[in-house]
């Protein structure tokens, strides 16, 4: 049966590479010269980003910019994309004495995107997975030989299904088969339907009449059907060296068989688009993107290896400042080695599979991260709790599906809206920003109301001090906000007291984390439980509850120091 043009399964279920070039991310956030911290620091989230991409340029172009400490922390769906990003920062921290700049940036491309692999290639994949398996079990052992990494984060069964793809990596084919070419073909099959007969026309199609129209010109047709036909996009050496299958790529999924739910393993990634895209359509060098008589004189594979090549080459010379080492000369007054994590000029945290739709619900997520990266297949998890963990003022950057070839223009004009919309409900104003619009929708936090003027709940602007009933929900704007508890006075009292009524009871400051929804019985319960009782939400009759947000001069009080409501 022919797939439905405009389906999106060409795609895949699984993503392996970016559909989108590889983004400086401190361009997207510029250093801002009151930012706190010596050197600042600099928070990012990237929600499906996949390959690294994106960290790899960031840090190829740290210094360009002032010294700013990155943390870089990385949500996916599933495990086998956290091991490959892993396995390709590691082969892009190796040392040059090592391994050479040609074999790591040939090694880099063909691990990234081919699904034949050379002999090399295959065996370097099998060493470092060797290495993860050991390393995995043994958290100080890991902290000490892969400073830069953190997996402290991740559940103890996703280590352990960490540990496992590590495990598949490592075995022999005789172990462990994966027979990359016939699962390739049955996925082509599967995608093209009754135009697998007619796939050089087909690719062609796609590639003139799609990926060309939309930008990415420099992709010439015998590359592109050559990825195909044998899933190789990057054919550097000779044709007769890519033999063995890239294990990276195989992913595990449930399917039913006779009746039953069991797990296989196969390649349901992307067989459209190509990896062409992250490093070969576009260059800082533009002597590489000149055309003669209309035709590029380079192709995207020659585009991805210099471009490739110059990311290394400038993170080999950063030398320690990007390779996560400890400085040499500590700071004045600190002993060698007390703060370890804060001496490193970056860090790549890995997050829980799902944890983008409660991260707001953890203290230090909220309203932490300067910048939001949000991959096209990832757009779903963009929502108002996901917006509230990023700072008043930061950005967001959507990657679009301008590269999805099996999208129609009305179907990517329609997307882009579903962002825009996504965006908007989830806290941020679009910004205009350089560059075609098509393939980034970029975003900025919207301010916070200002201390001591106006509070907003869900669209309905309340002055402060606006009683707030047990049905509403609120959400607290910094964490410096405090809710206080007054008597609920009959009116016949007030009008016989020319006075206001005094308050019986000042709490201390509620310990819910800012932007996080809350209810208001919920709200009271904590109070209660704070003043060593329990209050239920009956005991709410004849209690107001009054959102007081303190300005800057009362942000240092002590716990218990309430300031007074304004009346």
């Amino acid at each position: 049966m022919t797939t439905v043009t405009g389906s999106g399964e060409g795609f895949g279920s699984v993503a392996w590479w970016g559909l989108s070039p590889a983004l400086d991310l401190q361009a997207e956030c510029p250093p801002d010269a009151s930012s706190p911290g010596d050197p600042p620091e600099l928070d990012i989230l990237l929600l499906g980003s996949v390959d690294a991409r994106h960290i790899l340029r960031t840090l190829a172009q740290a210094q360009l910019w002032p010294l700013r400490r990155l943390n870089f922390f990385v949500l996916e769906n599933n495990l086998e994309a956290v091991a490959r990003q892993i396995l390709i920062l590691n082969l892009a921290f190796e040392p040059p004495e090592k391994m050479g700049l040609q074999e790591k940036s040939e090694m880099f491309l063909e691990l990234w995107g081919n699904g034949l692999v050379r002999t090399q290639v295959a065996e370097y994949v099998r060493t470092q997975s060797q290495r993860m398996r050991r390393l995995l079990p043994e958290p100080d052992d890991l902290a000490a030989q892969l400073p830069q990494l953190s997996l402290e984060a991740l559940k103890f069964r996703e280590r352990d299904s960490l540990e496992a793809v590590f495990i598949f990596w490592a075995a022999s084919e005789a172990e462990a088969s994966f027979p990359l070419s016939r699962l390739w073909d049955s996925r082509l099959r599967g995608y093209l339907g009754s135009r697998y007969d007619a796939r050089r026309g087909v690719s062609d199609w796609d590639l003139h009449m799609k990926l060309h129209d939309r930008g990415a010109r420099v992709i010439n047709s015998q590359e592109f059907r050559r990825w195909r036909e044998t899933s190789v996009a990057f054919e550097i050496r000779d044709a007769s060296a890519y033999q063995l299958p890239n294990r990276t790529l195989a992913s595990g999924r449930l399917m039913s068989h006779r009746g039953e739910r069991v797990a296989v393993r196969g390649y349901w990634g992307d067989v459209a688009t190509g990896p062409f895209v992250a490093f070969g359509i576009e260059s800082d060098d533009q002597s590489l993107l000149l055309t003669r008589n209309g035709t590029p004189v380079k192709c995207a594979g020659e585009i991805s290896l210099h471009n490739v090549t110059s990311l290394f080459r400038s993170l080999v010379a950063a030398g320690k400042e990007v390779s996560g080492a400890e400085p040499e000369v500590e700071a004045e007054g600190r002993a060698p080695g007390s703060d370890p994590a804060s001496s490193r000029p970056f860090r790549v945290h890995f997050l829980p599979l799902g944890a983008a739709p409660t991260l707001h619900h953890r203290h230090r997520f909220c309203s932490r991260f300067h910048l939001l990266y949000v991959s096209c297949g990832m757009v779903h998890q963009l929502s108002p709790e996901l917006g509230a963990c990023v700072a008043p003022g930061g950005r967001l950057v959507v990657e679009l599906a301008r590269y999805l070839v099996d999208l129609r223009p009305n179907q990517l004009e329609s997307f882009s809206g579903r962002v825009r919309e996504l965006a908007e409900a989830a806290g941020f104003v679009p910004e205009s920003h350089e560059g075609p619009p098509e393939t980034f929708a970029r975003f900025s936090r919207k301010p916070q109301p200002a201390p001591g003027r106006e509070w907003t709940d869900t669209g309905i602007s309340l002055p402060l001090g606006a009683p707030l009933s047990p049905q509403r929900t609120v959400y607290l704007a910094s964490g410096s906000a405090f809710i206080a508890v007054f008597p609920e006075e009959p009116e016949e009292s007030k009008a016989s007291r020319p006075q206001p009524p005094k308050v019986i009871r000042e709490t201390r400051p509620v310990p819910f984390q800012h932007g996080r929804g809350v209810s208001v019985v919920s709200v009271a319960r904590t109070l209660g439980s704070l003043e060593g009782r329990e209050s239920r939400p009956r005991s709410l009759c004849g209690i107001k509850l009054v959102l007081v947000c303190p300005g800057p001069e009362r942000a240092g009080r002590r716990q218990g120091d309430c300031p007074s409501p304004v009346q």
